[in-house]
């Protein structure tokens, strides 16, 4: 049984489910271009998509790795909730044993998604690994020219790289379909708030951020592009076509299931790759490290004295334990917007101006 098919059943005595949620329009086949960069000199292009409104149409996709209908359910209806309707992707589903659906089908999916005018904004159902599988197969032509918000993090680390570095256009970091709580009235205060920053942030709402002071923070005060991700995808699109750049901008980093030493790498290649010696200023998320097996093989170095070895000769503010990363505090980001960051000893703020 189909996905689309499994769907109807099982909601058709749903009406008003089943009113706000649109099949997608478009069946064309994916692109094999990149549209070049010297599209950004358009000055009528827009870097920040429209925000949405009410009765605006939202697509969820699986880009990397694959997830259920009913595990996603959960998220359709809390999209319904915040008036927006709800495009499914064919991904939705399938399955190529970790992926949602095989290359072919993924990109074909948010290839769709890109070019349908009707869907405003595009949520990935969930991370885990595929997004540079099919990220140099994807046209974005049609989505320079109307952009939309692609809504994701960790593995969609890669979109936001891909998009920052080559057309510039906004886009949100977020908790995705997999992390909506089944029963809202058993959540977490903290699991509630950061979801609804999603729907805070596509209303084009004013979005500020607190974080509990650390010690080892260095006061601050800078204005900037926000950009960043997963740390991991960072080091590995290194030196590609999806690039981050991050001179002169806001760095927020995060990770889950590293080693010390593997962080300590990875830093050490934002260090030599350039991308820390011209900050504004540098914001790290949650970091679940891993544990070695042997007290032998213990790194030696807190997370907090891997980073500060790398930027020791810079002076830009810096804020640790910021809510972004693979937790429950995990707030929704609009990457490639300006943002002020002001780090006091009493506090670590960022503001979405």
């Amino acid at each position: 049984m189909s996905c689309r098919n499994f769907f109807e059943k099982q909601y058709m005595n749903r009406k008003n489910f089943l009113s706000t949620v649109v099949p997608l329009l478009s069946t064309s086949a994916a692109k094999d271009a990149i549209i070049d960069n010297g599209i950004l000199e358009d000055n009528s292009i827009k870097k920040i998509p429209p925000y949405l409104k009410t009765g605006d149409t939202i697509g969820i996709t699986c880009p990397a790795g694959f997830i259920t209908l009913e595990e996603i359910t959960p998220a359709i209806n809390k999209i319904i909730e915040w008036g927006f309707k709800v495009a499914i992707g064919s991904t939705v589903g399938k399955k190529d044993f970790t992926f949602g659906g095989t290359d072919e089908d993924r990109t074909n999916d948010l290839q769709q998604m890109l070019d349908n005018k009707q869907i405003k904004a595009i949520m990935c159902a969930r991370g885990g690994y595929g997004a540079v599988r099919i990220i140099d197969q994807l046209d974005f032509t049609a989505f320079a020219k109307n952009p939309k918000w692609i809504i994701g993090f960790s593995d969609i680390t890669v979109l936001h790289s891909h998009i920052n570095h080559n057309f510039g256009i906004a886009t949100i970091h977020s908790k995705m379909c997999n992390s909506f709580p089944k029963d809202w009235a058993m959540a977490d205060p903290v699991q509630i708030v950061t979801i609804e920053s999603i729907r805070t942030c596509l209303a084009g709402e004013k979005m500020q951020y607190v974080a509990i002071p650390n010690a080892n923070n260095r006061m601050g005060n800078v204005n900037g592009l926000l950009v960043g991700g997963n740390l991991k995808t960072i080091e590995s699109l290194a030196g590609s076509k999806s690039d981050l750049h991050t001179a002169g901008k806001i760095l927020f980093v995060e990770d889950t299931g590293e080693y010390l030493y593997s962080i300590d790498r990875m830093f050490w290649n934002l260090k030599r790759s350039g991308k820390l010696d011209k900050l504004a200023g540098l914001l790290i998320g949650g970091f679940k490290i891993k544990k070695e097996e042997t007290e032998a093989e213990a790194f030696g170095k807190t997370l907090e004295e891997i980073v500060l070895e790398k930027v020791k000769e810079y002076k830009y503010p810096i804020c640790f334990d910021f809510p972004v990363g693979h937790q429950k505090n995990n707030f929704a980001l609009k990457c490639g917007v300006q943002h002020n960051l002001s780090v006091t000893i009493e506090n670590c703020s960022l503001t979405c101006q």
